[in-house]
């Protein structure tokens, strides 16, 4: 297998070098024993479930200049794929819209994951090699510090239709914006990764476990030293066509911050919103 994603207890004393290495060798890791309530998280994905089961969901129609609010079935594309992901979701920032029905506990989470990867992200610069920090231009923990940019995605993934186009799946193959992204554990599996060999592999993620990968920007920032590698979700089998959730926590930087010299933060995620169909 060319993919060894670590599994790693959150509370161990090597934790911090064991997830830069899962990191920087397959762009993924598994963390186990984290500090977030396992209740906290059920209770956020019960909320979340009945909303997408409502029609109230269409009165929080997403904004496409702000990028906040609810995106509806068959809104977004990947990267490069022609086809709709089988999928519909709501953007949540603690500035922008949400349901008036529901409690803070989706903003308790929304906190308590963004401090996760601020800590992940400060702990894996310490293993930055000298050429790698002497080209960042400014530290991890600047470039997020007081950005508003962070995005929690809460995701619905409806059984799959029976007519539906044999090209399309959940979500298409893509690499992840930002910097990090925290998943916490989807209800149901379907998360592969691409290996150098080409060939797709399943991340299992125990119920409570939180994924945590590299995008777009960390690579760009790091001049290649971390993986951006593709991922997809695919569809369920026929006996287990149930909806699937997931709820990834992006970190982003603040939208003036310079991933290198010629490429703002803010320019570089417009341009990528506009390639998967979210902002014209």
């Amino acid at each position: 297998m060319s993919v060894d994603i670590l599994c790693i207890d959150y509370q161990s004393n090597n934790c911090a070098k064991l997830l830069e290495k899962s990191l920087r060798e397959t762009g993924f890791a598994v963390i186990t024993n984290h500090p977030i309530s396992h209740r906290l998280i059920q209770d956020v994905y019960f909320e979340w479930k009945s909303f997408f089961s409502a029609k109230l969901k269409h009165n929080y129609i997403f904004n496409i200049k702000e990028q906040d609010g609810f995106f509806p079935y068959l809104t977004e594309n990947a990267k490069g794929s022609k086809s709709k992901d089988l999928k519909e979701f709501f953007h949540y920032y603690p500035w922008g819209q949400f349901p008036d029905s529901m409690s803070n506990q989706t903003k308790i989470l929304y906190d308590q994951l963004v401090n996760l990867g601020s800590d992940i992200l400060s702990s894996i610069e310490e293993y930055f090699p000298k050429t790698v920090k002497e080209n960042l231009h400014s530290s991890m923990k600047n470039m997020i510090h007081n950005s508003k940019n962070h995005l929690f995605r809460i995701l619905h993934y409806p059984p799959v239709p029976k007519d539906s186009n044999l090209d399309s799946i959940r979500a298409h193959q893509h690499e992840d914006i930002n910097l990090i992204t925290l998943l916490v554990a989807g209800s149901e599996p379907g998360l592969e990764v691409l290996g150098n060999d080409l060939k797709w592999y399943k991340v299992d993620s125990n119920e409570n476990n939180i994924v945590v990968n590299s995008g777009d920007m960390l690579k760009l920032a790091t001049n290649n030293y971390y993986p951006s590698t593709t991922h997809r979700v695919i569809n369920p089998s026929k006996n287990k066509n149930v909806s699937r959730y997931s709820m990834p926590l992006f970190i982003h930087p603040n939208s003036d911050a310079m991933l290198d010299k010629n490429t703002r933060a803010d320019q570089f995620l417009n341009n990528r919103l506009k390639e998967i169909g979210l902002k014209e």
